[in-house]
């Protein structure tokens, strides 16, 4: 019986990976609502502030993956 021992730092970067993804699904699905609802403003500021900082949070996430990848075959 063979268990996987990943490191600390590669379960968290996929715990990290999980939630960005939902949290891009669920701004996906909220901004759907308001546009129905008929909240154009609220949906273009909510773009504007949410886009920001789902990039930034996406490029350290890119680099975070590039690490991972990096360390887990130097072992």
């Amino acid at each position: 019986m063979k268990t996987n021992h990943y490191s600390r730092l590669f379960k968290w970067t996929a715990k990290f990976l999980k939630y960005f993804l939902l949290g891009i699904f669920a701004s996906a699905i909220a901004c759907i609502l308001f546009m129905g609802f008929g909240a154009v403003n609220f949906v273009t500021a909510l773009l504007l502030f949410a886009g920001n900082w789902f990039y930034k949070l996406g490029i350290i996430l890119l680099c975070l993956m590039t690490i991972t990848v990096i360390l887990e075959s130097l072992r």
